[in-house]
This record gives C-alpha cells, structure tokens and sequence, in this order.
C-alpha cells in the first residue's frame, strides 16, 4: 500500500495518542510515563516503520504488542 509522508504521520501521531491514552487509562501512568514507555519500546520503532503496516492496524492491536513488550521486560531502555 502505498502511502504519503503526511498521510502516515497523521496515522502515527494517531497511534501514539490512542496508545497513550491506553496507558494511561488502563494503567493509572502519567501522561509523561505513557509516552516515554511507548518511544522506549520495540513496539514503537515497528511502528515508525510503514513497511510493516502497524500504523494501519487498530490501537488496541498495537497495545498488545506494546503490553507484551512490558510483561516480559523487552523494552529498548
């Protein structure tokens, strides 16, 4: 699929607040602390790349990636 720049930032900014958000909600973190474990994952940096089609995909479907990375202790920091 192809896809502008404009367009797949719109879509990863999107992303990163509804994931955030998540956090947030879900697991009582700061604002701050949501987004600072979000851009510190490998989930994150899957996302930022277009090719593998993450940024299409819904929030929740993302969060998953991104929870399991926290379960398990995988993050990048």
């Amino acid at each position: 699929m192809n896809i502008s720049e404009s367009d797949f930032q719109y879509m990863l900014e999107c992303q990163e607040r509804d994931i955030a958000t998540l956090l947030v909600e879900e697991h009582h973190m700061t604002i701050h602390q949501a987004l600072d474990i979000l851009y510190a994952s490998d989930t994150y940096k899957a996302l930022q790349n277009p090719k593998t089609g993450l940024y299409f995909q819904s929030p929740r479907y993302v969060f998953s990636y991104l929870y399991e990375e926290m379960k398990t202790g995988r993050m990048t920091t």
